[in-house]
């Protein structure tokens, strides 16, 4: 593993245990230091816009949560982060279109595991 992304998934499970324990303001910054120690590790994406949305900064967890999408266009759980946080901003085509990707994702993941 690279000095990068242990630097990254240390900061990541400092900043779970930040936000478990309500400290979301700490937790965001922690996150941040693991993105910017591996900018490809979307876990701690994940995290971040997570707590952005508990934090109802609604325009930066949508910011993260495309960015996740197209590091990994087949992250299921972008495109369903993508539809509830439109849905919170009250865009509904764009809600549902991204539901309708996380629907069809799953699908496809699902068939590749049934042929393995």
């Amino acid at each position: 593993m690279s000095d990068s992304r242990q630097a990254a998934e240390d900061h990541y499970y400092h900043a779970l245990d930040l936000y478990a324990e309500g400290r979301h303001e700490e937790a965001v910054a922690a996150y941040q230091k693991s993105i910017a120690a591996d900018p490809t590790f979307t876990e701690a994406m994940h995290g971040l816009s997570r707590a952005y949305q508990d934090m109802n900064r609604l325009d930066e967890a949508v910011e993260i949560a495309n960015r996740i999408a197209e590091l990994d266009p087949d992250d299921v759980l972008a495109h369903t982060s993508l539809s509830i946080l439109y849905q919170r901003k009250g865009m509904v085509p764009e809600a549902e279109a991204e539901g309708n990707k996380a629907r069809i994702l799953g699908w496809k993941q699902q068939l590749k595991e049934g042929k393995k």
